[in-house]
């Protein structure tokens, strides 16, 4: 496809984070850009900020005459729109080219040099430190990112599109349609099995994943997943590593050993060895790009983060709110080593909102532990997102496999005052449902309060 012929991108879901991304791009790009999504977000309160129409009622009415020509309209989906949508049906019945957002994404990096970053965990944290790597370096990159980035509050980095910087989505096997020059894989645990049924035929996809790269492609993985590629770990014998790991000021500050030399005293300012890790493959894909090491090592020590990835809201002597996507075990594991390693002496209160009944029912021993490992926890009901109830599986179900009497389950409208008959210091808020928008007015009361 190409698309200089394209004057118009109609996205159906483009308030999802990946779908936004892409629909900046494209009004940065000069096309005329539009969409529908199912509630308004301050995602899409953004994109109409950028003059892109959007409007939150499924009517082929409300599409706009502009994008009504399937010669000069390419439109865009979403998986997590229902199979029963009203616009998307009239563009696959009426002769328009529909494409899925990883399709889009296959077709706008395949003449760039592509760094691809593939996992069930890690994607987004990892993508947008790369991106801001390469960016500081005066490399003209476009970066699309899976969440909000602290340093450009924006999901798109962009001076250029020579390179791009892309997160490989294992869900709906959406990756293969990337052909990277650098990738790497983060994890591999079971995620998604709506998708993949076991966790065998994951593994299996992210090996097909693997093969997708351009001739002479260079693959990093994580030390000890079963693919073979340039390795990277912490404190250990991999090709890339971070070793003379300290805490300085609440930074990590460490040495990284690569196949050539050594980058002495490291500096990056987010908690947690999940993300040190995230930095270090980040690194180890910039360095095999060619960028001067003394670059990136200046260029890491001003990354701030992305949205909603351990997220401090307040940070007191007397109070620290955190809040957090993560909606995996392994990812509440990661924020629990986190907040340990850097409050090892205070109450913790994590409050969690399960996101899908699926995951929730696939991995329930898997949250049960992760939880009980903080000293008190409340449980929100299950958000659903694009899924319908699962006889049995609700957020009471999995209270009950919590191993900790500090347990409990709340509406909504309860946070606060949970928050306030707690003497925690440190507060958490996770999930990857709609808690996310419960943030700014739990911060601004518990500020009141403080």
């Amino acid at each position: 496809m190409n698309l200089n012929t394209i004057h118009n991108i109609y996205f159906v879901g483009i308030g999802g984070i990946g779908m936004s991304a892409i629909a900046r791009y494209f009004k940065a790009n000069g096309k005329n850009v539009a969409g529908y999504d199912k509630t308004q977000t301050e995602i899409t309160d953004a994109l109409v900020g950028l003059g892109i129409a959007v409007h939150f009622e499924d009517s082929v009415a409300n599409v706009g005459m502009r994008f009504l020509n399937p010669e000069t309209t390419l439109v865009v989906y979403t998986p997590a729109i229902p199979k029963d949508h009203k616009e998307l049906a009239y563009f696959e019945n009426n002769r328009y080219t529909v494409l899925k957002r990883s399709e889009i994404l296959g077709i706008i990096t395949k003449n760039t040099f592509c760094l691809a970053v593939a996992g069930t965990h890690g994607k987004t944290t990892t993508t947008s430190i790369l991106g801001h790597l390469l960016y500081e370096s005066n490399v003209p990159l476009t970066a699309f990112l899976g969440g909000i980035s602290e340093n450009y509050n924006s999901n798109l980095i962009q001076n250029g599109t020579e390179v791009s910087v892309v997160e490989a989505d294992e869900f709906d096997r959406s990756f293969l349609t990337l052909s990277p020059d650098l990738a790497c894989i983060t994890s591999m645990d079971a995620d998604h099995l709506d998708i993949y049924g076991d966790a065998s035929e994951l593994t299996k996809t992210f090996e097909d994943f693997s093969k997708k790269l351009k001739p002479n492609g260079k693959l990093f993985i994580k030390n000890g997943l079963p693919i073979e590629g340039i390795t990277y770990g912490i404190e250990d014998n991999s090709d890339y590593t971070a070793q003379n790991i300290t805490i300085q000021n609440g930074a990590y500050v460490f040495d990284v050993k690569t196949p050539k030399t050594v980058l002495k005293q490291v500096q990056f300012n987010l908690p947690g060895r999940h993300n040190l890790s995230n930095a270090l493959i980040a690194l180890a894909m910039a360095v095999e790009y060619g960028v001067p090491n003394q670059q990136l090592v200046e260029a890491l020590a001003t990354y701030k983060g992305v949205k909603r990835r351990f997220t401090y809201q307040i940070k007191s002597d007397d109070l620290v709110y955190i809040d957090d996507y993560a909606h995996h075990p392994e990812e509440i594991n990661a924020v629990h080593q986190a907040v340990r390693e850097m409050y090892p002496e205070d109450k913790v209160l994590a409050i969690f909102q399960p996101h899908l009944f699926s995951r929730t029912r696939d991995f329930a021993e898997g949250f049960a532990e992760s939880l009980a490992q903080f000293d008190e926890i409340a449980l929100l009901d299950i958000y659903p997102a694009r899924e319908l109830p699962i006889e049995g599986v609700t957020s009471q179900w999995l209270l009950q496999q919590i191993n900790n009497p500090k347990k409990t389950r709340i509406e909504k409208a309860e946070i606060l005052p949970t928050i306030k008959q707690s003497n925690a210091r440190i507060i958490l808020t996770i999930g990857a449902g709609d808690i996310g928008a419960e943030v700014k007015q739990i911060k601004q009361e518990l500020l009141n309060e403080n």
